[in-house]
């Protein structure tokens, strides 16, 4: 009898079916069968198991008709013989320690199951699953879903161990659907006496590249959405009769995740949805507190309300707004001592209206160059997607502060009235804002000696302050909209560097530099860089290309004529963007990383083989090289 059962199904996971089955065989804890259950493959995926199977005893594979994931699980527990059981998709794989830290767990814990982090594996990166980082964070031992409640997010089968008596006295299996593992997980956090959460990594989730590859790329067909809401509604019942005071937690959720979803699929549809889908929503939402639709995002909360109300041509021309950037609710206040604040939409009833706890305040820049040495700018301030032209005048305060020391620079203060303008989206076209507009200049003069000396970031911030309203916050924007990044200035041997942060957030960098980037520009599909070394030492130079999400590196020579460089970047020989951008730093290598400061003020876009490169500056002026 092996110490772990490992059930592996699949259908049409050829090309993953390799990888996933020498994870396993490379597994620490070398006592486990792997079970493979052909859930009716037509792509040869059959023929890999044999090959592994063939050259490793404990791999085994059965074969049934085209059933579905529930039942070919169901089929490899049936066959199982271990006395922990395990689930692994066939296009995922599992770290080397993976099962040997969940069994060790429960050999030294005695608990029922074992649950642990996960990260997201999309081509040969590694990501962390924004699904499994919160509850995960912390280990704990012996604990339970009712008191570690962040575990209603861990929904999936996979990362777990389970001890086989404690499944079969549950009874578990799995339906005949789509998203069978949720009430299933579920059923055995709630069902189980003690549980062990780890904190590190027993799980690669991989994200595929084919569309419509997977369950949760076809989440917008019908039956997809009907398999996910009716497991749904019977998760939400199991909460119901065995762990009550877990629901508002699911609901939440819910409501973010998988009503979003809904949401989507039915104002696409229209009246392709059907009646069952809809009274499968109407179905759970009955059951939905009102505080857990309050707490709602306003047009989340809104478009949940009108397919609750079942008004499918209002949730389908509102989801359009929504999705066009088009839906400016009016904000209003009540009260005298404490004003709570009001999204109003004729839509949506005042009870579900109230948006306190929303409101924050949105900062974009319009203008940001210098002029005659000062760093001038212009931009405006609001709070979202929300009309504010009942607030009337406000005061307008701008400030640069200091990360470190909190040191402030007033820029201005003044009072403004809302005005709409029309703004550029990054995918294109215009949509209408509703703000306060601001004006500023930087006089380098204001920074004293001891403020150069400190070589600080200072954020950009902006304050709104009204009746019973005070907001503020940092000023934001995107890289693909106006305004460019001004070039840095020079003042008393330190560099002035006005910057857009990875995260969108404008300030202003001061720094040295040991290398400086004159110009950046294209020629054919090479990007050529052109500039000067502090001290260009003794050694050869390289130019060194440092991806932000993984560290790969990559390395291309430069060229040398006395402090002068010149480097040659083909930027169809760079690694293919993982996910939907990256980051690549480029830095002068001389044995130790030299961070360049960009002064050249043109930095061109590429396009070159198909592949779209942005030329940029990083949060401190490094050369920064962008892949959408």
């Amino acid at each position: 009898m092996p110490v772990l059962s490992v059930i592996v199904p699949f259908h049409n996971v050829g090309k993953y079916l390799g990888p996933c089955l020498d994870s396993l065989a490379a597994q620490r804890l070398r006592d486990f069968e792997a079970i493979c259950v052909d859930d009716g493959s037509r792509d040869g995926g059959a023929a890999v198991v044999e090959a592994r199977a063939a050259a490793d005893g404990r791999i085994r594979l059965i074969r049934q008709e085209n059933l579905g994931v529930g039942q070919a699980r169901n089929a490899g527990v049936r066959q199982a013989s271990g006395r922990y059981l395990a689930f692994v998709d066939g296009d995922d794989t599992v770290p080397p320690a993976g099962f040997q830290r969940l069994v060790a767990s429960l050999e030294s814990t005695g608990s029922d199951l074992a649950c642990g982090n996960v990260m997201r594996l999309h081509r040969n990166l590694l990501i962390p699953s924004w699904a499994h980082k919160e509850a995960f964070a912390e280990p704990a031992e012996r604990t339970h879903i009712t008191r570690h409640r962040l575990l209603i997010r861990d929904r999936m089968l996979w990362n777990k161990v389970y001890r086989r008596s404690f499944w079969d006295g549950l009874g578990l299996s799995f339906p005949d659907r789509m998203y069978e593992d949720q009430p299933v997980a579920m059923a055995a956090h709630v069902g189980a006496n003690a549980v062990d959460v780890l904190h590190k990594v027993v799980y690669h989730w991989r994200q595929r590249d084919e569309p419509g590859s997977s369950i949760t790329q076809r989440r917008l067909e019908p039956d997809n959405l009907r398999d996910r809401l009716l497991s749904v509604l019977e998760t939400a019942a199991l909460l119901d009769a065995g762990a009550p005071r877990l629901r508002p937690e699911f609901d939440r959720d819910t409501m973010e995740i998988d009503m979003g979803v809904a949401v989507e699929a039915i104002a696409r549809l229209g009246a392709a949805a059907g009646d069952d889908l809809v009274d499968l929503c109407v179905r759970y939402l009955d059951g939905v507190p009102r505080a857990v639709l309050r707490d709602l995002p306003f047009a989340h909360r809104l478009l949940v309300h009108l397919l609750h109300q079942r008004r499918l041509d209002e949730l389908a021309s509102t989801f359009a707004q929504v999705r066009d950037g088009r839906l400016q609710p009016r904000i209003s206040s009540a009260g005298m001592l404490r004003k709570r604040w009001y999204g109003r939409h004729p839509a949506l009833p005042g009870r579900l209206s109230e948006v306190s706890q929303e409101l924050g305040l949105t900062a974009r820049l319009v203008e940001l160059e210098w002029r005659d040495g000062v760093l001038c700018g212009a931009g405006r301030a609001g709070m979202g997607r929300f009309d504010v032209g009942e607030l009337g005048p406000m005061r307008v305060s701008v400030w640069l502060e200091e990360r470190r020391t909190g040191d402030r620079l007033p820029l201005s203060e003044e009072s403004a009235s809302p005005v709409w303008d029309s703004v550029e989206v990054p995918d294109g076209g215009c949509v209408p804002e509703h703000g306060f507009p601001f004006r500023f200049a930087f006089d380098p003069a204001a920074l004293s000696r001891g403020r150069l000396a400190r070589l600080g970031h200072w954020d950009l911030r902006v304050r709104l302050k009204g009746p019973g309203l005070r907001l503020e916050g940092r000023v934001r924007g995107d890289r693909r909209l106006p305004p460019v990044v001004p070039p840095p200035r020079r003042r008393a041997g330190v560099w002035l560097v006005p910057v857009l942060g990875f995260r969108g957030a404008w300030g202003l960098r001061l720094r040295k530099a040991a290398a400086l980037v004159g110009e950046c520009r294209m020629d054919g599909g090479d990007l050529v860089i052109t500039g000067e070394l502090a001290d260009p030492g003794d050694g050869e130079p390289v130019v060194r290309l440092v991806r932000r999400s993984d560290g790969e590196e990559m390395y291309f020579p430069v060229t040398l004529a006395g402090r002068d460089f010149r480097a040659r970047v083909p930027l169809a020989g760079i690694d293919e963007s993982v996910g939907e951008e990256s980051w690549w730093e480029v830095v002068i290598d001389q044995g130790q990383a030299i961070r360049t400061l960009v002064r050249a003020r043109d930095l061109p876009p590429a396009d070159v083989t198909g592949r779209n490169f942005l030329v940029d500056r990083s949060d401190d002026g490094c050369l920064l090289l962008l892949e959408r």
